[in-house]
């Protein structure tokens, strides 16, 4: 090789790392942070996040907004006898330790705490999280005429992690949640009922095109649509 070709190859970018992960915060990421906080796995090793669900839409979302084209592959479910389930695996040392930075470690479900969120991405975070762990349900109460009664929902395993979020949502909305169990399903639910539930939905659901898992925000619009409301 001579002078002449190795300064021509002077300033030139060579490929880019695989899964070098841009971890800005956006909202993107912080709805990613909220998927992970509820159904992902940090490996000991160190470089290695999985994240794993029933929902093909919930992994195709998680990937774009990380930036990865990995395979969508199949899992079997250790706890439910023949279940098969969707999930995505991807090695970065440098998104793990971002994670980590933030307050995610691996067997996080039992040690998850608070978490460092930024202030204006917190309700993707919480997006996140509900398309992962929570849930939304609407009832007619028949105690009374016409009471029409739905509440927004998340679980979690960690004592912590429950009451550093009741904190951070109640700063934003200044309403209670009620705390219950744990059950004998070993998760701690934190509830919101009617007027708290309409500003938590309508927190996450901030825009029309916002990342989320669409069969959770149709549940939520159908339960709106029923007290003539919308998100």
């Amino acid at each position: 090789m001579v002078w002449s070709d190795i300064l021509s190859g002077v300033g030139k970018r060579g490929p880019k790392p695989k899964n070098n992960i841009d971890t800005t915060w956006r909202p993107e990421l912080a709805y990613v942070v909220g998927l992970l906080a509820a159904d992902g796995c940090m490996s000991p090793a160190g470089h290695l996040i999985d994240l794993t669900s029933k929902d093909r839409e919930q992994l195709e979302n998680f990937s774009k907004c990380v930036g990865i084209t990995n395979k969508i592959g199949r899992k079997r479910s250790g706890y439910n006898d023949g279940g098969v389930y969707l999930r995505v695996q991807f090695k970065s040392v440098r998104f793990y330790e971002f994670l980590g930075s933030v307050g995610l470690t691996p067997n996080k479900s039992h040690t998850i705490g608070s978490l460092a969120i930024p202030d204006e991405y917190f309700w993707d975070f919480l997006r996140g999280l509900y398309d992962g762990d929570g849930s939304s349900n609407a009832y007619w109460d028949p105690r009374w005429k016409s009471s029409y009664m739905f509440y927004t929902n998340f679980v979690s395993a960690s004592p912590n992690f429950i009451v550093w979020l009741r904190e951070e949502i109640e700063k934003r909305i200044s309403m209670s949640g009620s705390m219950t169990g744990p059950s004998t399903c070993r998760v701690i639910q934190l509830k919101y009922a009617k007027d708290a539930s309409r500003e938590i939905l309508r927190g996450m659901y901030y825009a029309e095109n916002v990342t989320c898992l669409s069969r959770k925000k149709l549940k939520v619009e159908k339960i709106l649509a029923t007290v003539g409301e919308r998100l």
